[in-house]
């Protein structure tokens, strides 16, 4: 019973997490033309930098959602209703001084704003103004927001996703129908504010009606034994997320010193593709986590090794086939959709792609790692990654610019993570040898480099002069890719055990179709 309430919950997960975000993605892209066609790069600039001073910012969170989610598994299995409200109290509280202190900080960064951006934009609207209202969108979600890791922990993602995708396309499509008409970038981010505030609130509201014992007011706090567990995984995730936002969100900083704002808005476009498809296929790892922390919970150590390969092999499947459609198409989707004026050279979404693909092979590794609660193991190695990068970025940046920065966070990454996140989970999670690992990631490597070569060469001879070209282009990168990974795979338990569970996603949509009809 357990592992058919996995299955379908995953199921639902990621059909919901797929559906929404494709809607939301093409609906997301036709805002982005309009906004490049009604504003200036320079509108780009300002709202890439901004996001990413808020994510830093962010830290504040110091990993408490995810210790948190974590800690939720085993009383939700076990319907333990006094735990779980004794933990979200602890959620709340703490949440509520988060969002005091981000923005106290982001006050407090406001006087730094002239030092980052060196030219001022060439816009009518008050900076500081726009950064206010970012902030604004940042801190306030911490007072509502937090519930939504209890649906999420308790298997039921697609709630979640499902308001999200839905606010977001409503919210998109006001904002498309403000610019054309008004062309003014205010309005925009006010209706931006409203999608936010409308998502907190219903996301509070079904959680309190769903779980309404968390509104108790007799709830018992956390034992201290309890609180001294989850202060040290929540010491473990600081050290990481303060790594990890180092490493992903000083990019655009950089940038902006070194290259000016319109530089990380032309980069923007390329960078747009990248992480559509790192989110769009992380709505498939998102959707499994919490099924596959059951599962880790409860199963023996040779059917989690298992699980990881069958898993594994998707992870790769999907990134490396993005990956080339990054390195290939990229270049022709920024000219047809943004102008020539918007094409960098070919050696930008290389490297983006390599970045992508580094990323995107990770996703089973952390979805072992967290689900298993492996917090502690290697925290301090993630904070060389990020001086690593601020350092390479400095100075190669300094030396090749946008390609230097973004190498920077490629060679950062390679130094690091990349190795010692998966030698954790073999080592400490699943007690084996991690050359497993890592023979198979070579392998998948070379894989992969055959496979962009091959692509690159077959699309040499389509020159882009219309849109015929581009989507002769898009159907090789699809084909291709495919074919050969079919080719080294079909033998594979691991590729057996993904056709019989497409055989009961479709039994399951089906199984909704004749509901459907019967009502």
């Amino acid at each position: 019973m357990a592992a058919k309430s996995r299955t379908h919950n995953s199921i639902l997960n990621i059909v919901t997490g797929l559906g929404g975000y494709v809607i939301n993605t093409v609906l997301g892209f036709l805002c982005r033309i309009v906004f490049i066609r009604c504003l200036s790069a320079e509108y780009l600039g300002i709202s890439g930098l901004f996001a990413n001073i808020l994510t830093m910012l962010s830290l504040a969170e110091l990993g408490i959602g995810s210790a948190i989610v974590f800690a939720l598994y085993k009383p939700l299995a076990e319907n333990d209703e006094s735990k779980i409200a004794s933990l979200m109290r602890y959620y709340a509280k703490a949440y509520r001084i988060i969002g005091i202190v981000v923005a106290i900080f982001g006050l407090c960064m406001i006087p730094f704003l002239g030092f980052v951006i060196k030219d001022p934009p060439h816009i009518k609207e008050n900076l500081y103004v726009i950064y206010l209202i970012y902030l604004f969108n940042t801190s306030s979600s911490y007072f509502f927001s937090y519930k939504s890791s209890l649906i999420m922990a308790d298997q039921q993602n697609y709630i979640v996703t499902g308001l999200n995708y839905i606010v977001t396309i409503l919210q998109s499509i006001i904002q498309m129908v403000y610019l054309l008409l008004t062309k003014e970038y205010m309005g925009y981010l006010i209706i931006q504010t409203i999608g936010v505030f409308t998502y907190n609130l219903i996301i509070s509201h079904i959680a309190n009606k769903k779980y309404p014992y968390i509104k108790n007011k007799n709830i018992l706090p956390l034992d201290k034994n309890e609180q001294k567990s989850l202060t040290s995984n929540i010491k473990a995730l600081t050290i990481w997320k303060l790594s990890s936002l180092l490493v992903n969100n000083t990019d655009n900083i950089i940038i902006t010193y070194f290259s000016g704002l319109a530089t990380v808005g032309i980069s923007s476009n390329y960078t747009l593709l990248s992480n559509t498809l790192n989110s769009l296929l992380n709505q498939i790892f998102n959707g499994i986590s919490a099924s596959v922390g059951n599962y880790n919970a409860i199963e023996s150590n040779e059917k989690k090794i298992k699980l990881f390969n069958n898993i594994n092999l998707l992870n790769f499947w999907l990134f490396g086939w993005a990956t080339v459609g990054i390195i290939v198409l990229s270049g022709d989707i920024v000219k047809l959709c943004f102008g020539e004026n918007y094409v960098l050279p070919f050696n930008i979404p290389c490297i983006i792609g390599i970045n992508f693909y580094m990323v995107g092979m990770q996703n089973a590794v952390w979805t072992y790692k967290n689900t298993m609660g492996l917090f502690r193991q290697g925290r301090y190695l993630l904070i060389v990654t990020a001086i690593f990068n601020l350092v390479f970025s400095i100075l190669l940046g300094s030396e090749w610019g946008l390609f230097g920065i973004m190498l920077a966070t490629s060679i950062s990454r390679l130094l690091t993570n990349t190795w010692y996140d998966p030698y954790v989970v073999f080592k400490y999670g699943l007690n084996t040898s991690p050359k497993i690992y890592l023979k198979k990631y070579i392998y998948f490597l070379i894989l992969l480099i055959i496979t962009i070569i091959v692509s690159l060469y077959l699309c040499s001879f389509i020159e882009f002069n219309t849109i015929l070209d581009i989507i002769n282009k898009f159907i090789i990168c699809i084909i291709i890719p495919n074919l050969i990974f079919l080719l080294a795979f079909y033998k594979k338990d691991e590729f057996k055990y993904f056709l019989e569970l497409l055989n009961k996603f479709k039994m399951l949509i089906l199984h909704y179709i004749k509901l459907i009809k019967k009502y």
